[in-house]
């Protein structure tokens, strides 16, 4: 059996490294790996990290690239792809363009697609914009739907989807951070051990203009308030991000702003936090394995089942709340132990090989 398996950005590495490990162990089948590279450089540091070498690489990233052209030429790309491939299935991870355009030309191929973190939900079109969009098409065309946690195999039923067609698995996300949080891990940015860390992480499209300015405003308020309290940003390379940020954040004697951070390095950031404040999927589920307190920049969450347990909250894009709930975290050791209680309703370490394991019983 050839599966083919489809990266295009650094999340989407990081959550498939462990089943294309697993699966590269497996006799029955031939693993090919597939990077777009909608995220080049981001990309490819996790690759490497993971000794993962792409098969094929279309290599599709534009400076400030529109999302119609992207998933245009995505389609273009995969089509050739595909008709050389010839793979019985292929496998995506999440819900960024790559996912969406990867189970549309496998559809117009009639090649099954099994979708991992498949069920993420926030039924708002438009929030997050555009992956609430690409994880529902994807989820319309999958065969497999690898659902991270019992709600969102509750979401996909609702939706229609046949139980038989859904595994929970847990969150591959989890397979890889055991695995690298295992490891002696260094962080390349000098820091004070003697001081609380507040980890910063805001890239999303949805947060663009005033509001990113707002977390950015917040962000400063927090600094100036707490000059005992260390903050690291890696800060996003796109232009709308690292602009505002660097005009709010930089000089500020407390304030480190860097490049990204490679996956290893960004979860040693992660180990020394003392709270994480980020607009990321990834941290959503990480930091709470770590035992780390996450203040959500968004207004929603397509993870609400660590909301739940309490050691995630909701702030939004909203200077009040951001500063008023980071404040809190940083002055009352009570609430910051209630959410620093290491609750991971996400996974065991285990995902991939039951992802494995389906696949196995379907094809072998």
């Amino acid at each position: 059996m050839r599966i083919l398996i489809v990266v295009g950005t650094r999340p989407e590495a990081i959550k498939m490294a462990p089943v294309i490990l697993a699966l590269k162990k497996e006799p029955w089948v031939q693993v090919r790996v597939l990077a777009t590279a909608q995220h080049r450089h981001m990309l490819d540091q996790v690759l490497n990290f993971f000794d993962i070498v792409p098969d094929i690489d279309l290599d599709i990233m534009r400076p400030n690239q529109a999302l119609s052209t992207l998933t245009a030429r995505l389609l273009l790309d995969l089509d050739d792809v595909l008709q050389v491939e010839k793979p019985d299935a292929v496998l995506v991870q999440g819900d960024t363009t790559t996912v969406m355009t990867v189970a549309l030309a496998c559809f117009y191929h009639r090649i099954p697609i099994g979708h991992v973190e498949a069920g993420l939900r926030t039924w708002d079109m438009q929030s997050p914009f555009p992956e609430e969009a690409n994880r529902v098409i994807a989820g319309k065309l999958a065969r497999w739907h690898f659902a991270p946690t019992e709600g969102s195999r509750q979401n996909l039923l609702k939706e229609g989807v046949p139980n038989a067609e859904i595994i929970v698995t847990g969150n591959t996300v989890i397979d890889a951070l055991l695995m690298t949080a295992a490891k002696d891990l260094e962080l390349p940015v000098p820091l004070d051990p003697a001081k609380r860390l507040v980890l910063v992480t805001s890239h999303r499209r949805e947060n663009f203009g005033e509001p990113f300015r707002n977390i950015c405003r917040a962000l400063r308020t927090l600094a100036l308030n707490n000059p005992s309290v260390q903050f690291l940003y890696p800060v996003h390379p796109n232009p709308n991000v690292k602009d505002v940020a660097y005009e709010f954040l930089a000089g500020l004697h407390n304030f480190t702003l860097c490049e990204p951070l490679d996956y290893a390095p960004f979860i040693a950031a992660m180990k020394r936090a003392y709270i994480i404040l980020t607009d990321s999927g990834g941290v959503q589920e990480e930091a709470p394995a770590l035992g780390k307190p996450v203040l959500v920049l968004r207004d929603e969450t397509e993870r609400p089942e660590a909301v739940e347990q309490g050691v995630v909250k909701l702030v939004g894009p909203n200077y009040d709340a951001i500063v008023q709930e980071a404040q809190r975290l940083l002055d009352d050791e009570l609430a910051y132990k209630a959410m620093a209680r290491g609750v991971s309703p996400y996974g065991d370490g285990h995902a991939a090989e039951r992802i494995v394991k389906t696949l196995r019983e379907h094809f072998a």
